[in-house]
């Protein structure tokens, strides 16, 4: 039956093919595909690995697409047909899978050809020769066939920047070379060259020049030196970077600041006083007009990082553009910088443009989501901005949401009560935010952060509704502060964080059915215990760091650093008063105080194999540890960490993993849904990220780790298994799969489809024998010889389907 339906999609395949005819005109052939072959030069044998794939890769056009010969994508533009409305779902579905034909010529082979030789040229393969050859089928498509013959290449022997006289621009230009892009031993390449002018022209800007550009400087290349010596090195070329003759004297100059303008873009009121303006120019340097005195004037002080009379860098103006944008206030900054009129003049007057943005919003939000332990849910925001509370660009932001998440599927069966697996929550949250430290003697200093800093104050409250069973309420205040010195170093203090986290609304009836149910598992039962009896009062101080380097130009190799620490409880266990028991824990208002350490770490490291391979990886750790006070108690499912899920091991339903190679049973499933969580989370994961095109996107993953609890099991609710030890690797669990991403530009939509390649509960799961005296064996965790795709129990235990937006890391 197999082979029947494969005959006929086949068959439908060869008879489409031949339709696509009707649509070609006579004479004229579809362009299908092309190849390239490279052929090394027989006596100096240069290195050509990898040169096929880009010289295809700067082939225009773009052949159409084929299966098995079919341009099926030509075929359902001409089935589609013409749409009416261009911005309707015809011309949708004709855009994302259908595509235009492309006809095929001789021109095109040509053209191509004279690219790939330019190509070869700037890539420094001097005297290569590329041709091409247009192949016409019989079904009126035609490939085209493209040789190019490879000379050696050419690269860098020595560098020098030739300067006519000892000038300040001399001087800055020769000191530029510091930092260059050209080597000695790398290969001559045009790009490189060009970034090279660019980074001096950056640099040459950063000392005053405004005026200067790249296109006056010139390098010249001496290939004559051939080989530096008999021997079979490559051949060498030398390099002399040279400023033009035709440069004009004021891109030479260093220029300085003479005025600054602010218009806040409000409408121009003819009666403002200009003797007010121009005397508080004289004080500042900056003349505002804001003739509805809607901001303060010290927002636009702290904003713009020049000053009267000071030297104009490029640096400067990009963090005075960026710190206005990021003020939100405006939609639209623009700066111009004008010549003060004067023949020998090297002053320039600086004006900053302003398109204000409405001062209040609303906004609402509706967001759907699915998870792999078989919830789906939904929640709603409402949004209430005042973008310039108190006329200082102050951020006042309050949210109102509502959201519940019910079981779909997956684990239906396993827990018919849907305890644990279904909940609501509702609550509200209030930030305000200063474009500045609100601390006493603290000045800004603008050349110091590319960044205004923020002080943002927090309140939120929460009720976590677990559906039958009992609420979780949580209020909780922040006062934080956020400065970047640029836009790759982002820090965060937070040194006052209130949380008071209280259970209640318990559903007695409930709980005595879990409790005095004869299978239910002891330690399940005194961990809810615990979780249900204990509420917290935490006095906390944090602290985070981001770090996103910029990666150099013509890096393949990008990092992502983030980490975190934060404690709590040390405050207020200090004033709090003695305990008439000395066992018993401090109390402050008649609350436990939890005292804790926290301190996360996240690496990502990111790889461009090539324009459609991209190859991520990510290496999680944090551990929570509760001391002091509070060293028997058990630790917050809010501190706490859980494994698998769309955006961590993906082989595994959210929170059903671990802690180390402890496993709920059956019963305590049904009853309290998937609910694993521990104090140390370890992950890695590593995905190769393929572009097929505009809107499909592959993934192959493979996902390692687990949670541990600590330091004993009696606080941690689990069993000795659950506690991290020193064989915690064995323990590690592992999985992947495939990953289907659907690019929409304004969202990615995410489909990983995963499997377990390693239990670590099989740990503890003993091999059955016949023989009862025999020794007890354990069975392997490595599953490998238990996939069968055919079988539907297994799929239906064993795959595990993420629905996300957005990638996982």
């Amino acid at each position: 039956m197999k082979n029947k339906i494969v005959a006929i999609v086949l068959s439908c395949l060869w008879m489409n093919g031949c339709s696509i005819k009707k649509y070609v005109p006579q004479g004229q052939s579809l362009y299908v595909g092309n190849t390239v072959k490279v052929e090394a030069d027989s006596l100096s044998k240069p290195n050509v690995s990898g040169l096929a794939t880009s010289l295809e890769e700067i082939t225009k056009p773009t052949p159409n697409k084929t299966i098995f010969g079919f341009p099926w994508k030509v075929w359902w533009f001409y089935f589609i047909g013409e749409p009416k409305d261009e911005g309707g779902l015809r011309s949708w579905f004709r855009d994302k899978l259908g595509e235009p034909p492309v006809i095929a010529s001789q021109r095109i082979a040509d053209i191509n050809a004279s690219n790939m030789e330019a190509y070869l040229e700037n890539e420094g393969y001097y005297r290569s020769k590329a041709t091409g050859q247009l192949n016409v089928g019989k079904k009126r498509t035609a490939t085209i066939d493209y040789e190019a013959y490879i000379m050696p290449r050419y690269f860098i022997n020595s560098v020098k920047f030739v300067v006519e006289d000892s000038s300040s621009f001399n001087k800055d230009l020769v000191r530029s070379k510091q930092n260059s892009y050209l080597t000695k031993g790398s290969p001559i390449r045009l790009d490189v060259i060009t970034a090279e002018r660019n980074r001096i022209d950056n640099e040459l800007k950063g000392k005053g020049y405004y005026y200067f550009n790249p296109d006056y400087l010139v390098v010249k290349v001496d290939s004559t030196i051939g080989r530096v010596d008999s021997t079979l090195a490559p051949q060498q070329v030398n390099l002399f970077l040279e400023l033009k003759k035709e440069t004009v004297q004021t891109a030479l100059k260093q220029y300085h600041i003479n005025q600054i303008y602010v218009n806040t873009g409000t409408k121009e009121d003819l009666q403002a006083d200009s003797l007010a303006i121009e005397g508080r120019r004289r004080r500042s340097g900056l003349a505002i007009n804001d003739p509805g005195k809607n901001y303060k004037r010290r927002i636009f002080y702290d904003a713009i990082g020049f000053r009267h009379g000071s030297m104009y860098t490029n640096t400067m103006q990009n963090v005075s553009l960026t710190r206005l944008i990021n003020l939100q206030n405006f939609k639209f900054v623009k700066n111009r910088f004008e010549l003060v009129p004067r023949s020998d003049s090297a002053l320039l007057d600086i004006h900053y443009d302003l398109s204000p943005m409405k001062k209040k919003s609303l906004q609402t939000i509706l967001s759907a989501s699915t998870k792999s332990n078989g919830l789906g849910g939904s929640q709603i925001d409402l949004n209430w901005k005042n973008r310039n509370l108190f006329k200082g660009a102050e951020m006042l932001t309050i949210n109102g949401y509502f959201g519940f998440d019910v079981q779909l599927g997956g684990n239906k069966v396993e827990n018919p009560n849907k305890i644990g697996n279904e909940y609501y929550r509702y609550g509200g949250k209030a930030d305000l935010s200063f474009p500045r430290f609100m601390i006493p003697f603290i000045k800004i200093r603008p050349e110091k952060s590319e960044l205004l800093p923020k002080t943002i104050l927090s309140l939120n409250y929460e009720n976590r509704v677990q559906k039958g069973f009992f609420t979780t309420t949580s209020i909780r205040g922040d006062w934080s502060y956020v400065w970047s010195k640029n836009t790759q170093l982002e820090q965060t203090l937070t040194p006052i964080s209130l949380n008071f986290i209280e259970p209640r609304n318990i559903n007695t009836n409930r709980l005595d059915d879990i409790i005095f149910n004869p299978n239910t598992n002891p330690i399940d039962v005194d961990r809810y215990l615990k979780i249900l009896e204990s509420k917290y009062f935490i006095a906390g101080s944090g602290y985070k760091i981001s770090y996103r380097p910029t990666p150099k130009p013509f890096s393949k190799n990008q990092f992502i650093i983030n980490g975190s620490i934060d404690y709590g409880g040390n405050l207020l266990s200090l004033l709090a008063p003695k305990n008439s028991n000395p066992d018993a824990p401090k109390e402050f208002l008649g609350v436990p105080i939890f005292q804790y350490g926290k301190a996360e770490a996240e690496l990502r490291y990111y790889r461009t194999l090539s324009s459609k391979i991209k190859w991520a990886n990510r290496l999680l750790a944090g551990a929570v540890l509760p001391y002091g006070n509070s060293k028997d108690s058990f630790t917050p499912q809010f501190l706490q960490y859980f494994a698998g899920g769309s955006t961590g091991l993906r082989a595994f339903r959210a929170r059903s993993l671990g802690p180390g190679s402890y496993r709920p049973d059956s019963t305590s499933i049904a009853q309290l849904g998937y609910q694993s969580l521990g104090d140390i989370r370890m992950e890695f994961n590593s995905e190769f990220r393929i572009k097929l095109n505009s809107l499909f996107n592959l993934a192959v993953f493979a996902d390692a780790g687990n949670i541990w609890s600590f330091p004993d099991a009696a606080r941690a609710g689990y069993s000795e298994s659950a506690i991290i030890s020193s064989d915690f690797l064995n323990q590690v669990a592992v999985g992947g799969g495939l990953g289907l991403r659907m690019d929409f530009s304004f969202l990615i939509f995410r489909l990983d489809l995963a499997t377990p390649f390693r239990k670590p509960w099989y740990l503890n799961e003993p091999i059955e024998n016949a023989d009862p005296d025999a020794p007890v064996q354990y069975k392997n965790p490595w599953v490998f010889n238990e996939i069968k795709f055919g079988s539907k129990d297994w799929r239906k235990e064993n795959l595990v389907l993420n629905i996300a937006v957005g990638l996982p890391f």
